[in-house]
């Protein structure tokens, strides 16, 4: 019987290594090395390095829908969700690799598709009732439409994915995404939600 706490561990303390060093450079060598186990005991939980990715990339999204639907419930409202979400996904991404969203990509489309499919339709279906709830709570433009605004935001995450855009690494992945988060969170609250972000953000800053 495969013990699920062991292998959610080396699980998890290879996403480490792969997230600060990029996937298709670190070998299943150093791996062992990085998790202080043989080799052999790293493929009795995972048969290659594709099952691992993939298994790695089948948590991240997990816990990016928990963090989701949990901020959902205990935001004050639309823009403080959407805040909430963008320290979560902006502290996840501190520390990656600007190889990572390549390698899974060229080397593990198995594991980008997965990743792949949550964006384009968990994530697309959360940004639009975020909109919706933010319209209803008097802070976004009523004249937005969701569905516009939600492709835009998957866009905008697919410009940091494919790592053309900012080649010349002056900026880390976290320093991007926050930057389109703020974009997008100005272009569409109205004036009473404008106000609220600006209060929110200076908390933030005083914290």
């Amino acid at each position: 019987m495969i013990d699920e706490q062991k292998k959610l561990e080396i699980a998890e303390r290879s996403a480490e290594l792969f997230m600060k060093s990029g996937i298709k450079s670190v070998t299943m060598d150093d791996l062992a090395r990085h998790l202080g186990m043989s080799k052999k005991t790293i493929y009795k939980f995972f048969k290659d390095k594709k099952e691992l990715v993939r298994t790695i990339i089948m948590l991240n999204v997990a816990e990016d829908k928990k963090v989701c639907l949990e901020t959902e419930q205990t935001a004050e409202n639309a823009i403080d969700q959407m805040i909430l979400i963008a320290k979560f996904i902006s502290s996840s991404f501190t520390a990656v690799h600007s190889s990572v969203f390549y390698d899974l990509q060229k080397y593990h489309k198995d594991a980008w598709d997965i990743m792949d499919e949550h964006k384009s339709v968990f994530v697309r279906s959360h940004i639009e009732k975020n909109i919706e709830r933010g319209i209803q709570e008097g802070l976004y433009r009523s004249d937005i439409k969701s569905d516009i605004i939600a492709v835009a935001y998957i866009a905008s995450m697919d410009t940091i994915f494919n790592g053309v855009s900012f080649r010349n690494k002056q900026y880390s992945v976290s320093d991007i995404f926050v930057e389109i988060i703020r974009f997008l969170i100005r272009g569409i609250t109205n004036e009473t939600g404008l106000e609220y972000l600006k209060k929110r953000i200076k908390q933030e800053k005083n914290v």
